[in-house]
């Protein structure tokens, strides 16, 4: 079973937003990374991009598969992961750690239609 950590927002599309602040840390669960295999590319937007909840950002590619990331959240890019640029293959050994965008969330209400944890499993096992 794919880990699931609590305290964090989740979309159907299987990204995580871990929220410090007025910010937003998004990734790919472990379950994405699972259900990919192994990673061997990812394609993130630039700092001070804009994102905007439910549309695409960027990709995460693997040896079996391309898989858009759609943002959870709207706001602008603060920060990538630029390591993951040299060793995209850290999304698969911890999803939860390598996440891919900070963004400086501009409409925190969003959140509240993202799953938690609970709603977050029970949409995996569907």
């Amino acid at each position: 079973m794919a880990k699931i950590i609590e305290g964090l927002y989740y979309s159907e599309s299987h990204e995580f937003v871990k929220v410090e602040g007025e910010y937003g840390y998004v990734g790919i669960t472990d379950y994405a990374q699972e259900q990919l295999g192994n990673v061997v590319y990812v394609d993130m937007p630039e700092v001070g991009d804009e994102v905007t909840a439910g549309t695409e950002f960027g990709a995460v590619e693997s040896v079996k598969a391309a898989s858009d990331l759609v943002s959870p959240v709207s706001g602008s890019v603060e920060e990538i992961n630029e390591t993951l640029e040299d060793a995209p293959e850290l999304i698969n050994k911890d999803a939860f750690a390598n996440w891919i965008i900070k963004v400086k969330l501009s409409a925190p209400d969003e959140l509240k239609s993202l799953m938690d944890a609970e709603a977050y499993k029970a949409h995996c096992c569907e």
